[in-house]
Formats: structure tokens, sequence, C-alpha cells
């Protein structure tokens, strides 16, 4: 497949990169700072921009079978980030006419699942609580997403981690997977892949953990 990778110098976009190239896909990947992607290999190509120039967004996405994001605030004062630049490139692909995308959200976004324990309540309370205006700012960028006229899939893990990648996780479409307390950012990043050509995926929120 031809993939387009946003947020490809981060945690899970360089992840995308890595095991989609390893899998034999095409992959272009968009970085503000190509210095920054240790990644390499002779089906990648690496675009240079900062999200705000729409003629090199539409020339990431077109001709792609499907475009992954990475792209998400590192920490409160990024709040705001994931659904601008989502937005964006939203907007891209609509004018290119390219339908499947996959984006990085989080767990709390989930329902809450049937026999959670109260621990894990608690907790979730509490980072909810320190974390409010990330997840506002991924709320609107969920919202976005249901409003548009893509194939999307809003991928949700809880606490990231760098564990090596194990492909042992649990995915519930429509759902949150129960005691789900952490993944790592490589199994993220499997699971975005193994997503592209699920069809149950589609226009669906999706819980992963371990």
């Amino acid at each position: 497949m031809k993939l387009t990778v946003f947020g490809a110098t981060g945690g899970i976009g360089r992840e995308m990169v890595r095991q989609a190239l390893a899998a034999g896909h095409e992959v272009t990947a968009v970085v503000r700072d190509p210095a920054r992607l240790t990644v390499t290999g002779e089906r990648l190509v690496v675009l240079r921009t900062d999200l705000s120039e729409p003629d090199a967004l539409c020339e990431a996405v077109t001709g792609r079978d499907a475009v992954l994001s990475g792209l998400g605030a590192r920490s409160r004062a990024d709040a705001g980030v994931a659904a601008r630049l989502t937005r964006s490139v939203l907007t891209a692909m609509e004018v290119e006419s390219v339908r499947r995308l996959l984006v990085v959200s989080a767990a709390p976004l989930g329902p809450v699942p049937d026999g959670q324990a109260l621990l894990d309540k608690a907790v979730l309370a509490v980072v909810n609580s320190v974390l409010k205006d990330v997840y506002a700012d991924l709320r609107v960028m969920e919202s976005d997403l249901a409003a548009s006229s893509a194939d999307w899939t809003s991928v949700r893990p809880p606490k990231l981690t760098d564990r090596q990648l194990t492909g042992r996780y649990r995915t519930v479409v429509g759902g949150t997977p129960p005691r789900g307390r952490s993944l790592a950012r490589a199994d993220v990043a499997h699971a975005m892949l193994a997503m592209i050509d699920d069809p149950s995926t589609v226009r669906q929120g999706v819980g992963v953990a371990y």
C-alpha cells in the first residue's frame, strides 16, 4: 500500500513508519524537521512541512491508500494542536479524494467498560482532571472526524510506554478494553496498521490496550 504518516517523528509516528516499511509498504513521512526522523528505507519519502501549507498537505496525501496520524499534544501547553492539525489533514484529503484516515486519540474518550475496578475509575478521574485540556482537544478532533466524509478510525490507547513491540493487545471496536492500563507506542502503531483494511473499524473509536 501507499501510506502517508503525519507526526512521523513522534514515538507512535516513527513506529508506524518503521513497521510499515518493514511490511513492504511505500511511506511518505510528513515532518517539520527531517533530522529528527531516524528511520530510513528505499520506499520512504520524507516531506518537510509545518502543516500550514495547503499545497504541501495535498502533495502528501494524493494517491495514498491510507493516511495515518500520530499528531497530538505532547503536553498541556500544546492543547489544541490535535484538532487544528487534523482539520488541515481532513481538508487536504477531501481535496485529493483520499478517504481512509486513522488517528491516535486516548482511552478516556471511550466508554467506561462494564466491571471497571474502582481503583481504575479513581485513577481515570485524576488523569481526566490533570489532562482535561488535552482531552478536550481530542474530543473536538473526534467531533470533526464524525462530521467529515472520511473513512476514519480513532484509536484510543491508555497510558503509553516505550516497551518493545509485542503484538499481544486487545481491541474493542466502539468500546474500551477492561482493566487496560497501558500500551507500548510500538503496539499502538502495530494496531493502527492492522486496522487499515478492517471495515469494522471504519467511522469508529477503537479501544486498544494490554
